[in-house]
């Protein structure tokens, strides 16, 4: 039987999608046929890539713009795509920031910025999507990673501790849901060229590092993801939840 990848008719909502790995994981979700709810605070950016989908011929995206650290925002979003929508069926919770500092630099306040972006965000939206699924026995949530969940770097402890707190979250969520027909998984990316990882291309000595780390000797891009996130959004991944898909071209398999 051949698996299904498609998600004609199905409503997407990607945090994070004006730029980077957000944006690239939107594109691959509405040309497998989902329709999306285009996320971030660039007005500019998410007008222009709602135009480039329509464009395309993919089905109509629209724009939602409100702040993932203010649960009464994110509350009053879902609630606005109830009022439209009445459904979501696909949550990417992908958003996120980071500070780089030395731990003896590193605030209180650099801390509860990086948590409550990369781990309380992505708690809240999953939470207030979870409304909206659970009652319909159906949905997939997919939380954008990272291989610092695995690993660690210096100078960004808030950030690593945030990764590695989302796939707790996502075993959490998995195996509390997974009876009502929800999955959730997460997809774990290692270094890929995005507007997030350019002060790493910026050192010359770190960036070659990680390309001589990394098996596949090279930087990913954001396209690569595409092929991820519609599998775990897909009917392809029906058996699939509490699951960490790493897409790194080998970075923590090697030694």
């Amino acid at each position: 039987m051949k698996p299904n990848f498609d998600l004609t008719g199905r409503l997407a909502l990607v945090t994070g999608s004006s730029r980077g790995l957000g944006w690239a994981m939107a594109q691959a979700l509405a040309a497998s046929g989902a329709r999306i709810l285009l996320h971030g605070r660039d007005a500019g950016a998410l007008a222009a890539h709602a135009a480039i989908l329509a464009e395309r011929g993919t089905p109509a995206a629209e724009i939602l713009r409100f702040d993932l650290t203010d649960g009464t925002a994110v509350h009053d979003a879902f609630a606005e795509i109830v009022q439209a929508h009445g459904r979501l069926d696909i949550l990417v919770s992908n958003a996120g920031s980071t500070v780089r500092k030395p731990i003896l630099e590193f605030s209180d306040a650099d801390w509860h910025q990086v948590i409550e972006a990369d781990l309380t965000a992505g708690f809240r939206c999953a939470r207030e999507a979870l409304r909206l699924m659970i009652p319909r026995g159906s949905g997939r949530i997919i939380m954008t990673s990272s291989i610092l969940g695995h690993l660690a770097r210096p100078t960004v402890p808030a950030y690593v501790a945030a990764k590695a707190g989302l796939h707790g979250l996502v075993r959490a969520l998995a195996v509390e849901v997974a009876k009502n027909g929800v999955t959730v998984n997460a997809i774990a990316p290692g270094y890929f060229h995005t507007d997030f990882t350019a002060p790493l291309e910026h050192d010359s000595v770190l960036a070659e590092w990680i390309v001589k780390s990394t098996p596949m000797g090279r930087w990913g891009e954001p396209a690569e993801l595409g092929g991820a996130v519609v599998f775990l959004a897909s009917d392809a991944a029906s058996f699939v939840t509490g699951s960490v898909l790493t897409v790194d071209g080998g970075f923590i398999a090697a030694l």
